[in-house]
């Protein structure tokens, strides 16, 4: 710790040796900084006070139907960037500041000024807006915020029409596509349902139950042609034993011959068709093979009454059988085998739509993946296609809120442009002292420099450290009258050279303060 006390003294004693260097350095420096301080040019301020009125009467109104902006953050976002190029060129054309202004430096010099100097403050309560601009015209000054106050005003209402129409239209814009990509997802699900129509379940059935449902038909089916068939054979076998007495015929009447063996089978298939035409269209397979038999079984009745007339024709004596007992088997092996053939149909469809289910049950799962890719697309669509349109009328709620309420805020000049009748920079009571330090510090920074580049040593220890040589011995200063004399006098004309330093800095100021009480 003694080391470094010191050193410090060894510092300060060197920097004293040039005290006189260090003065004339302040003197000179205090002269150049009172100077320049001196000539800077006054500057006045032009401002004007702003109140953007954000409360509306139908703002509760319109709740829940309008979009309700956020004028405070709107009005927050134009403030900060009202200041820029387009917009500072515009007020230079409007505030006539670049009359003297020639060539393209000279305006962008302009234009990096403007965009420097032009400040717009919020006082953070009721609304208060304050757009403010220094320059050495008051007058100029004065035109800057005028002009600056009418962008203000401008951008805000025009951004807000702007933004208004833009949002219509790109909503419109949205609509338009969306109802289009909304038909083609409804027709190709429509399409989808009309290819796959037995994919479409009903009470929750699923496919394995249909098939289930439609093998125990087939088997029920199967088991009912069986019984029939039995008892058609059985039939037959009755027949067999039956002799047949027969009848005379007269050939050429087949309008009112009556066979029946093949008129049972006939009203049989009728009764069966009527039956099936209360469940289905004309289109079901039942029907049209119920159909296809009744017609084959009337072109059968009409080959046998013709073959009858020509064996009556070429045998006059035969005749048809009058046995009722053989009359009514033929009747029961007619109705036996429409019944059979009924029941051979219906086998025949059971059969083709199990197949059917089969393969609809293997593809399955990839139709059910695709109804629901085809479903989901549609809802998406429909959903952001509604979600639009109820956007659509909202904006045009809001657009004309926007209208009523002058663009959801109004703003207000409540205090117009005005100069300041003073200049409000430099503040040269605060530049002044700060040039008085800076004189201080600038002569004490010289008498240090100085005192390094021209060392004096003031014992043999600092000598010996800093040349690395031995040293022989000591010759003390013995200081006598004429010297001390010399010293104090020395001594005497620093100190009344930084006092009236400081008094000559100290009347500038005392100066430049009765000189503002005086305007003021």
């Amino acid at each position: 710790m003694d080391e470094i006390l010191q050193q410090v003294r060894t510092l300060l004693r060197g920097a004293w040796k040039h005290r006189r260097l260090g003065m004339l350095s302040a003197w000179l420096i205090g002269a150049i900084a009172a100077a320049v301080i001196l000539r800077i040019p006054d500057k006045y301020e032009a401002s004007a006070r702003i109140f953007v009125d954000t409360q509306s009467i139908l703002k509760p109104l319109m709740s829940g139907l309008a979009i309700q902006p956020n004028i405070d953050q709107q009005v927050m976002m134009l403030s900060r960037t009202l200041i820029s190029r387009p917009n500072i060129e515009k007020l230079i054309r409007m505030s006539d500041v670049d009359l003297n202004d020639q060539g393209k430096a000279a305006q962008e010099e302009l234009i990096t000024r403007l965009t420097k100097t032009l400040e717009i403050k919020s006082t953070n309560r009721d609304n208060l807006y304050t757009i403010a601009y220094r320059d050495t015209d008051p007058a100029k000054a004065q035109r800057v915020v005028q002009s600056l106050v009418s962008i203000f005003v401008e951008s805000s209402l025009g951004s807000k029409r702007q933004d208004s129409e833009s949002a219509r239209k790109f909503i419109e814009e949205q609509i338009r596509n969306y109802e289009k990509k909304l038909e083609e997802a409804e027709g190709r699900l429509k399409d989808f349902k009309l290819h796959n129509m037995d994919i479409q379940t009903a009470d929750g059935i699923t496919s394995v139950d249909r098939l289930s449902e439609i093998a125990a038909m087939l088997q029920k089916a199967r088991l009912d042609l069986r019984e029939a068939e039995n008892s058609r054979d059985a039939l037959r076998r009755q027949i067999v034993g039956e002799e047949p007495v027969l009848l005379p015929e007269s050939p050429g009447a087949d309008a009112g011959i009556s066979l029946p063996e093949i008129d049972g089978r006939i009203d049989v298939q009728k009764r069966n068709l009527d039956t099936l035409l209360q469940r289905y269209t004309e289109k079901h397979p039942d029907v049209i093979g119920t159909r296809r038999l009744i017609k084959d079984l009337e072109e059968q009745k009409r080959q046998e009454i013709i073959s009858r007339q020509k064996f009556a024709a070429v045998n006059p004596g035969a005749s048809i059988s009058n046995n009722p007992v053989f009359q009514q088997l033929k009747v029961s092996l007619g109705e036996a085998e429409a019944n059979v053939a009924s029941l051979r149909t219906r086998v025949a469809e059971f059969e083709s739509r199990y197949q059917r289910a089969k393969e609809l049950m293997k593809s399955m799962p990839q139709l059910q993946v695709e109804f629901t890719q085809l479903n989901r697309d549609y809802e998406i669509h429909k959903k952001n296609y509604e979600q639009l349109v109820t956007r659509r009328e909202s904006a045009e709620l809001t657009g004309d809120l926007e209208s009523a309420v002058g663009g959801g805020a109004d703003f207000r000049l409540i205090d117009p442009p005005r100069a300041s009748a003073k200049p409000v920079a430099p503040n040269r009571l605060v530049l002044l002292p700060l040039g008085l330090l800076l004189a201080i510090t600038g002569g004490l920074l010289v008498a240090f420099i100085a005192s390094q580049l021209r060392p004096v040593f003031f014992d043999g220890k600092a000598l010996r450290d800093k040349t690395g040589l031995p040293v022989l011995g000591i010759v003390s200063l013995i200081p006598n009258e004429a010297r001390e004399k010399l010293e104090r006098s020395s001594l005497i004309r620093f100190l009344l050279a930084g006092a009236a330093l400081v008094v000559v800095y100290g009347s500038g100021v005392a100066v430049l303060t009765f000189i503002s009480h005086r305007a003021a």
